[in-house]
């Protein structure tokens, strides 16, 4: 056995616990799922998933402009599509389609008409066996034009004017409050200004004693100061009430957002919402599956009435004198404009203030578990429903928000595939770059992993860019991707209410175009039945893990602030998700933990123990600050025989203010107890570039193990492993290029394969197959473009062989020249033949560079003998529907487009015909007197560029 590479150790416990003072967890949230319940095998499941694994999509009700038998209409199209439930989601109408909204009135959020429609929605979906979600509020974050001053958002916001003395300067209140003013991307026109406190401070300031208290003339209209000799800045720190206003909201839920640091105000707004709701639909649970709260994006509230009094009892001092300096100058969705505004800072007075910082973030973060996410998850759980929440955002903390609802959710977008060109690049330089997933999804899925829930919920595919030019092969790339990020159910971004006589191409909100005029929408059911079986899988099963990754959270805190998730605008460690994506490229499988995670962990026989979780190693990226406690707890698990890596720097000190000296000396005394152990506490240097081979270096000098190898890793190549309660092992394994293919060998290790037998289990079909692996547990793999492996190690011992169908082979035959093709459009339908010879990009085709729709492209050739064929139609951008002499052949959407119709084949001349449906982006481009389709590809920061469509080839043919 190879120590390099190989585990040792055994399988994970079954999931299913309670900690003391640990959140208590319905028992539907951690079950095992429809294998326990239901006494069937996890492979019957997987033919046939339920309807509750297939994607879900938000269900736009653009405007709340609906009515009932279109909304009768909309689920009966979705289901046939394979969807297998919806988000109801109320939003506000488009802008770009007001002129065009039919006449419809819209319905107000909570009125009996609008009760009405989910009525309607509920009995229809039950009839249909779908699931509904229902959103609080509408848009986000929640809000509604009812609430009064005190239930409405605070924030506390910062100005510093440059001023130099000595002489008197008289200042405005009015004016010092209009330059703080917040610059947020949804301003509410009834927010109320208050001026808390003002400072007189040198420039540089070294010492708090250098300060001058001006608060007491916050109150005047017209401020008199004398300002003393040299440079100074004026610091005036200022709330605002009622500063943002509901994103996207509809009728009866827009206007100011509520204070989620206000638990009585949280609460009265859930419980209107739900009494309003029950009185007229009866037990929202017999109804629907959970409550949804969107996107925490809170731009920057941070202060409540008595967030004052909660710091100084939380804390022990207090930070109001000093707030003004641990404040950043903030804009849009709170991200700091300038790091260095106001007045330069001694190196003392620097430490003291990050310190400070640290510990306002901290009680925020507390304040918003404490008052909004239990009160949320609590109510869900008194109306016998459960919670679905994306809880991160400016404020959250990013991992351990999400133990405390039901349903974590992540989100992965599609804009990637255009701005940051998704499947052709995956850059070290830009964590965006290449990635559908966001770098929260990691967050949501660990924490999930740790409190030993199961399903795992992502916003798939989030577009508010590439609209009409995302493909069925853009969104199964993406979410693959997901699925190695810790995902486990998809639910599209998103599907708008539009009725059909809405003017082409119909209401749009935002989304990937989900709608029956998508040329791909035909063919939309076999990515929902491939995503549904891979759901079914892993919702019942656990994902593995045995080492877990401490990220710089009180190191970023302390110096630039919590930020906002899942798109920072800075990030303090830029390689930070590198390290996770090292390891999984590399053939293992991590988690993120926190602090508190490791505080509460056993440590037993070398292993670090939460929950169901148990990690051999622990990496801590570049962490510079710890508490005390966790310091010790990390001596524990060393002394215990554990290993930790620390990259580019052993933690030093503590974070926060009060007694930092004592906790610091705790740190670093625990710090020297680590020290003597240097085979298992161990620095790493980062490298310059290359992260994987530099992590597959660590592993082979430091023996840490892994279950599988890759002989030739590659940056698209990615895994992830999961284990069922009766020891079958699933590994799953995706290349996310889309345009080439990785060869590559496999080595499983024995922990893997011994007792077992190889298997792929094929999600596009629910057919399984026996693999072949070497004595050493090897096997060679050439995976396609875009293409995705389920690797299952079990007991069962017959079944057919996998023949993976070959790229190439002899005798082959080149379709190079005289075809034909139909093009027929997607919106007239009209049709034209013609005589195109040699196959080319129609975007390089002048009378079809805007062409949408279905190209059926015509040919023959001549097989000489019969033969066992396989036919590769070479490059092809859209969906690809193959028929040799007049019968079908199936459908391919993604990768390579590779058939096996021996069977139709016959001896001299034979007919070939494909059907490619095409993008529709170059399309909407040409139609410029139509304001939808010119605002989603061709205005501002949505200008995209022509897109590749149809029939490249080379199309060949050749013997197996």
């Amino acid at each position: 056995m190879n120590r390099r590479f190989f585990i040792s150790g055994t399988t994970l416990a079954a999931t299913g616990f309670l900690l003391p003072g640990r959140l208590a967890l319905p028992s539907s949230v951690v079950s095992s799922g429809d294998v326990v319940a239901n006494g069937g095998s996890l492979y019957e499941i997987f033919m046939d998933p339920g309807l509750r694994y297939r994607p879900f999509v938000r269900w736009w009700w653009n405007g709340n402009k609906v009515e009932a038998a279109e909304l009768v209409r909309e689920l009966r199209l979705l289901r046939e599509a394979g969807i297998g439930g919806v988000e109801i989601n109320p939003v506000q109408f488009p802008s770009r389609s007001e002129g065009d909204d039919l006449g419809k009135p819209s319905l107000h959020w909570l009125s009996r008409e609008w009760i009405d429609m989910l009525s309607v929605v509920f009995g229809e979906a039950k009839s249909l066996g779908m699931t509904c979600d229902l959103i609080v509020g509408s848009g986000w974050p929640y809000g509604a034009e009812y609430l009064e001053e005190g239930e409405q958002s605070q924030t506390v916001v910062i100005t510093a004017r440059k001023v130099s003395g000595s002489h008197r300067l008289t200042v405005s209140r009015d004016e010092l409050m209009m330059e703080a003013e917040p610059a947020v991307s949804s301003p509410w026109e009834g927010r109320k200004s208050e001026l808390l406190s003002l400072y007189l401070v040198p420039d540089p300031v070294t010492s708090p004693e250098q300060i001058i208290d001006l608060s007491d003339k916050a109150g005047s209209e017209y401020i008199d100061i004398l300002i003393p000799g040299g440079d100074h800045f004026l610091y005036a720190l200022v709330k605002y009430t009622g500063f943002m206003a509901v994103i996207n909201g509809s009728p009866g839920a827009s206007g100011p957002v509520l204070d989620h640091f206000n638990a009585p105000a949280v609460r009265r707004y859930l419980t209107r919402m739900s009494d309003t709701i029950e009185a007229q639909t009866g037990p929202l649970s017999q109804h629907i599956r959970s409550l949804f709260t969107d996107s925490m994006e809170l731009e920057g509230a941070n202060w409540s009435d008595d967030m004052r009094s909660e710091f100084i009892s939380r804390r022990g001092y207090d930070i109001f004198p000093f707030l003004p300096f641990a404040l950043f100058r903030t804009g849009a969705m709170g991200n700091v404009t300038d790091f260095n505004y106001g007045a330069g800072r001694g190196a003392e007075f620097t430490e003291m203030v990050c310190r400070m910082r640290y510990d306002f973030e901290t009680v925020k973060a507390e304040l918003l578990l404490e008052r909004f996410l239990k009160t949320f998850s609590g109510w869900c759980s008194e109306l016998g429903v459960r919670s679905r929440m994306q809880a991160y955002g400016r404020g959250f903390h990013p991992l351990e928000s999400s133990f405390a609802v039901d349903i974590p959710e992540g989100e992965s977008w599609t804009m990637n595939w255009l701005k940051h060109r998704i499947g052709e690049e995956m850059p070290e330089s830009d964590y965006r770059r290449g990635r559908a997933y966001t770098m929260i999804n990691k967050y949501v899925s660990s924490a999930a992993h740790l409190a030993g829930k199961r399903l795992i919920s992502c916003e798939e595919m989030t577009d508010t860019y590439s609209v009409f030019n995302t493909s069925l092969e853009n969104l199964k790339t993406g979410s693959d991707q997901s699925i190695i990020t810790g995902v486990t159910h998809s639910v599209f971004h998103g599907f708008n209410y539009s009725p059909p006589e809405a003017p082409y191409p119909g209401w749009i909100r935002y989304g990937c175009y989900y709608n029956e005029n998508n040329n791909w929408w035909p063919h939309f059911h076999l990515l929902n039945e491939y995503k549904g079986r891979l759901s079914a899988v892993l919702q019942n099963t656990e994902m593995f893990a045995d080492i877990a990754i401490l990220p710089p959270l009180g190191d970023m805190w302390s110096l630039i602030g919590v930020q906002t998730e899942p798109f920072p605008a800075v990030t303090h460690v830029e390689y930070f998700t590198l390290i996770w994506e090292a390891i999984c490229k590399n053939g293992s499988s991590c988690d993120y933990v926190s602090e508190k995670v490791i505080c509460e962990s056993l440590v037993e026989e070398g292993y670090l123990i939460y929950g169901s979780r148990r990690y051999r190693t622990l990496f801590l990226v570049q962490v510079e600050s710890v508490q005390p406690e966790t310091a010790r707890k990390m001596a524990e698990f060393i002394e215990g025989g554990g290993r930790i890596f620390c990259i580019e720097t052993f933690p030093s000190k503590s974070p926060g203010w009060k007694d930092h000296e004592a906790h610091d000396s705790e740190v670093r005394m625990s710090i020297e107890r680590m020290i003597t152990y240097p085979d298992r506490f161990i620095m790493l240097k980062k490298p310059e570039n290359d992260f994987i081979d530099w992590y597959r270096t660590v592993q082979e000098q430091h023996l840490i193990d892994s279950y599988l190898r890759f002989e030739s890793p590659g940056p698209f190549l990615m895994q992830t492993r999961y284990q069922s309660e009766d020891g079958t092992e699933f590994i799953f394994v995706i290349n996310s290029h889309l345009h080439a293919g990785h060869r590559t060998m496999v080595t499983f290790s024995p922990e893997i394969t011994t007792g077992r037998h190889g298997w792929i289990w094929d999600p596009e079909t629910g057919n399984r197959y026996r693999i072949g692996l070497s004595k050493e547990g090897t096997i060679n793999l050439d995976i396609g473009p875009a293409e995705s492996l389920l690797f299952v190690f079990d007991r069962e011992r017959r079944g057919p062989e996998w023949e993976p169908l070959p790229v190439s082979g002899p005798g082959i035959i080149e379709v190079s020249d005289g075809w034909s093709a139909v093009f027929r459009h997607c919106h007239d339908d009209s049709k034209a033949e013609v005589l195109i010879d040699r196959l080319n990009d129609l975007k390089e085709m002048p009378e079809f560079v805007h062409f949408s729709g279905t190209v059926i492209y015509r040919n023959t050739f001549t097989v000489e003998k019969k033969m066992r064929a396989i036919i590769n139609l070479g490059k092809v951008y859209g969906t690809s529907d193959l028929r040799i002499n007049g019968i079908s052949c199936g459908v391919k959407w993604y990768g390579r487009r590779i058939f096996a119709p021996e069977e139709y084949l016959k001896k001299g001349i034979n007919t070939i015909e494909i059907t490619v449906t095409t993008s529709m982006g170059n399309y909407m481009k040409s139609l410029t007197d139509n304001p939808i389709a010119q605002y989603w590809t061709n205005e501002k920061n949505k200008i995209q560029p022509l897109q590749s469509m149809g029939l490249l080839g080379p199309v060949s043919i050749y013997e197996r």
